[in-house]
């Protein structure tokens, strides 16, 4: 599903953001990504999203060379890609439907499938009953499950999240990954960027460390 061939990717401000990064993720598996602060983990995921271009090796997303993916075809790519941030990004004018409705408005899809999809996706986190709330009257749980919704609604196979519960407390970040194995178990790749290794720990799922931009462990390969 997803294949790193030696990948680095270099700012020139600052340097190496990954370096020589080669690893690949299954169809449907779920596996977290861990590594300090500044390690590489968002610039590796971002990789994945098209948001960024390496600058040496190859990336590949579902039998496809990313390098080699017409300017056309990006948006298509990204809509097989969920994408959950710790900051929500949510449209504070927006209702919680209309958020999380955006991908699909995008898309060009009918009304009808739209109301049908979303309020299946607001089901799946527990918030359909706030369809009409705007996104400053939730919880800053609920603001992240209505970014989770917003990412599964177009029923994407890949979910990428980068540090999803790095805002929320003990309890609401073990719902947020209760929702994760979920779709996991319906067949979803899953690559989730967090630091709460002493939960994700007792997961049992694959682990993947950086360090200074290096993969320096994988419970994959052990």
């Amino acid at each position: 599903m997803i294949h790193f061939e030696r990948v680095t990717k270099r700012y020139p401000e600052r340097g190496d953001a990954l370096k020589d990064l080669s690893f690949s993720l299954a169809p449907g598996e779920m596996a977290f990504l861990t590594g300090h602060s500044g390690a590489g983990k968002s610039t590796l995921l971002r990789l994945i999203g098209l948001l960024e271009h390496p600058t040496r090796g190859k990336v590949t997303v579902n039998g496809r060379d990313l390098a080699r993916l017409p300017r056309r075809r990006i948006p298509a790519h990204r809509r097989e890609i969920g994408m959950i941030f710790q900051d929500h990004r949510l449209l504070p004018e927006r209702s919680v439907f209309d958020n999380v409705a955006l991908p699909l408005v995008a898309a060009g899809m009918s009304r009808r499938e739209i109301g049908k999809r979303v309020r299946a996706a607001l089901d799946q986190v527990g918030l359909l009953r706030l369809e009409r709330v705007l996104p400053l009257a939730l919880s800053s749980g609920e603001q992240q499950r209505v970014g989770i919704a917003r990412a599964v609604v177009g029923r994407p196979p890949v979910i990428l999240a980068d540090e999803p519960t790095g805002n929320l407390d003990p309890e609401l970040s073990r719902e947020i990954f209760y929702l994760f194995e979920r779709f996991h178990e319906v067949g979803v790749s899953l690559l989730i960027a967090t630091h709460d290794l002493d939960l994700v720990a007792n997961l049992g799922h694959r682990m993947l460390r950086l360090h200074q931009g290096r993969l320096v462990a994988d419970s994959g390969n052990w």
